[in-house]
């Protein structure tokens, strides 16, 4: 939850802090390559996700896609692209550490994180289920959640710069819903797999209260876009 939630974010607050400001030529001179490595990373990243079988492997690989596109969103040198960029970092720091609390919920119980091993736990873990379901939502940018109000972010801010990568860089979109919907499908409905693991239960009131809380962060951001706007919002390097 550590590395998903900050030290992530480090990179990008790298880019913003220092490459967009004192290397503000060096960027500009170098942005073609930076942005067809991101564009590589955003397609590489998620078809690699759908090949992964370990349940935190999913999400690690998915946060991978998600942090290229934040760099595309940095390197349009937009406002609304580095805007779009920085409130992604703060949607996926919740919504990703919430996705690696839910599968550290499910080890506790089974520890394993291979993804055979589950199916159905809609039937017997349902608190756990719907928590899952908001947060792959959120993942897959559905809109509503505050992933979706970054990407858009992003996307307008990329279109500002090249309409050739917005173009490639869209896959990602259905991508991301893809590896999304893959994982809810596979680990909460089909067949409760009781050959292999004998007793689920569902969330206790721990943490219950840790994923309530994660749950109303991950709404608030996607209804309240000022609440982090009105704090990052910077003017756009290129219109300096």
């Amino acid at each position: 939850m550590l590395l998903a939630s900050l030290l992530l974010k480090l990179g990008g607050y790298g880019f913003l802090r220092f490459s967009l400001t004192f290397l503000l030529e060096a960027s500009e001179t170098f942005r073609p390559y930076v942005v067809s490595l991101a564009l590589a990373g955003v397609i590489y990243g998620s078809l690699s996700t759908l090949r992964q079988i370990d349940l935190k492997r999913i999400i690690a690989y998915s946060s991978v896609s998600h942090m290229n596109l934040v760099v595309l969103g940095l390197f349009s040198l937009s406002t609304r692209g580095i805007d779009g960029a920085v409130y992604l970092m703060v949607a996926h720091g919740v919504v990703s550490a919430a996705l690696f609390f839910c599968v550290g919920v499910v080890y506790d119980r089974t520890h394993s994180r291979l993804l055979r091993y589950y199916g159905g736990l809609v039937s017997v873990m349902p608190l756990f289920t719907s928590a899952f379901f908001i947060f792959n939502l959120a993942n897959m940018s559905f809109p509503g959640t505050p992933n979706f109000l970054g990407e858009l972010l992003l996307f307008l801010g990329i279109s500002e710069y090249s309409v050739l990568v917005l173009f490639l860089s869209t896959p990602g979109i259905v991508l991301a819903a893809a590896f999304s919907i893959f994982l809810f499908a596979r680990v909460c409905y089909g067949t409760l797999k009781t050959k292999y693991i004998a007793e689920f239960s569902d969330m206790n009131r721990r943490e219950l209260a840790i994923i309530v809380i994660l749950v109303g962060m991950t709404l608030l951001l996607g209804i309240c876009a000022n609440s982090v706007l009105e704090f990052t919002r910077v003017v756009g390097i290129a219109e300096k």
